[in-house]
């Protein structure tokens, strides 16, 4: 799985990278972002397939303010799979001017994770990159580190850092 997804995001970092486009962002522009990623936990048969669409501001040039709502189904290997969603928001920093192409970023995250059955916090750090394709439209990738918060309504803060996710999304977004 981790050939597959290094394949297909260097595939579409190249195919970004040879396209000719004059973008980036300024102080006001918005973007949706639309993404997809798949997980297979190690030592196990288990897996999650992922899917988000985010909403970003930029207050200046490289302040980005957003929401992101995720949806992800986790396949268990001899049991029930479960669903749950996410609603995060998110500060990032992404360099490069106006007339940027290649626009990397770092941020960080806070949220909430959900099904029926349950509710939890969610806090990490993410980085990644934008590619213009063109003028409006740019491929993404982003990475982050799930940390989780197990009771939200005690507060519990324990460390619990070793029971984190490292999830990596591909994607395409659009500017206005």
């Amino acid at each position: 799985m981790h050939k597959i997804g290094s394949a297909l995001a260097a595939s579409v970092i190249g195919l970004a990278a040879t396209q000719p486009a004059m973008a980036g962002f300024e102080p006001g522009s918005s973007n949706i972002q639309f993404g997809a990623s798949a997980v297979h936990t190690q030592g196990t048969d288990d897996g999650n397939i992922s899917a988000d669409v985010s909403y970003g501001y930029f207050l200046t040039q490289g302040i980005e303010l957003g929401v992101l709502q995720g949806l992800n189904w986790q396949i268990i290997d001899d049991a029930d799979d479960i669903w749950s969603a996410s609603t995060v928001g998110f500060a990032n920093y992404n360099f490069g001017g106006p007339d940027s192409t290649f626009v990397p970023f770092i941020g960080a995250f806070a949220g909430a994770v959900y099904n029926e059955d349950d509710a939890t916090g969610t806090i990490g750090p993410q980085a990644g990159a934008k590619a213009f394709i063109n003028d409006t439209t740019f491929a993404l990738i982003r990475y982050r580190y799930e940390w989780f918060i197990e009771d939200l309504e005690n507060g519990d803060l324990d460390d619990n850092s070793s029971d984190g996710n490292h999830v990596v999304t591909v994607g395409l977004g659009l500017k206005f």
